[in-house]
């Protein structure tokens, strides 16, 4: 799969470029006490659990920072599933330069490989129960929005959309403010262009019936239980595209994939997703 689409090269740089400036401050002390300049060596990263891989350019770009001269090797690909004790990828050269290194790039990659394993978790529980996509929100680290939403795609998720310009999706405060429901949807459709959907959130099945009426898009089913949304499909009857939400469990996914809606979006894949557990095994050294 293609970054580009994600992030831009400057993006990825400038990223990468703030993390060693935190991590690494006015130098690496113990490297420089412990190491002698001439030494040099070569280190692998492993998994040391099952896990789906994200974040190789990022560790890439890591090593390329700190001291161009360093060899990133990699033996694994972005999406793919590595079972515990996977040579993922390695490095080599100066040993004080791969050690400078060596805490930022594993962050990427275990933050970013847990987005995606999460991630893929969920996909596989939504196929077993039905047709459901899974996708991402916003609820996203700061700064990291791009990066993560990338690591959702290596994970098999589909993106919601990017930002708040993106698409109108009308939820309960912008129903409230608008004075209800039809009001905010006219006023949407007044504002898009021909080229925007218009999703609206509802609360209950009598909102349902007054979205759909209203010609929206997309309705979005906050916290619906799985009999509801259910019914939710049925009164739909293919008229809009339905999407379930609110507090989604892995446990779950399943049964709501079972009841024939069409996306399940997911706060939990960024917000909450674990660290995998990666490691930097040192392999060789060599004066």
């Amino acid at each position: 799969m293609g970054t580009s689409a994600f992030f831009s090269a400057a993006s990825l740089r400038e990223l990468v470029a703030g993390a060693l400036d935190e991590d690494l401050g006015r130098g690496d002390i113990t490297s420089t006490a412990c190491i002698a300049a001439e030494i040099r060596g070569s280190a692998d990263f492993m998994s040391r659990e099952a896990l789906v891989l994200c974040g190789l350019p990022l560790a890439k770009e890591v090593f390329l920072q700190v001291d161009p001269e360093l060899r990133f090797e990699v033996f694994a690909y972005e999406g793919e599933r590595c079972e515990a004790n996977t040579k993922i990828a390695s490095v080599s050269g100066a040993a004080r330069s791969i050690l400078m290194g060596e805490r930022v790039a594993l962050n990427f990659l275990q933050r970013l490989s847990g987005v995606a394993t999460l991630t893929r978790r969920f996909v596989d529980a939504a196929r077993s129960g039905g047709r459901a996509k899974i996708t991402d929100t916003r609820k996203t680290t700061p700064g990291l929005r791009a990066f993560e939403r990338y690591a959702v795609r290596c994970g098999g998720g589909i993106n919601h959309r990017y930002d708040l310009s993106s698409a109108v999706l009308i939820k309960d405060n912008h129903i409230a403010a608008a004075g209800g429901l039809k009001a905010a949807v006219e006023g949407a459709r007044r504002f898009a262009s021909h080229t925007m959907k218009i999703e609206c959130e509802v609360d209950h099945l009598d909102q349902l019936e007054e979205a759909l009426a209203c010609g929206v898009d997309i309705v979005l089913l906050d916290n619906f239980d799985d009999a509801q949304l259910a019914e939710a499909v049925r009164i739909n009857a293919g008229r809009a595209l339905l999407e379930a939400s609110g507090g989604v469990q892995l446990a779950r996914v399943a049964s709501i994939a079972a009841t024939g809606v069409d996306v399940i979006s997911v706060g939990a894949l960024t917000h909450s997703a674990p660290a995998v557990d990666i490691g930097l095994d040192w392999s060789a050294s060599a004066p």
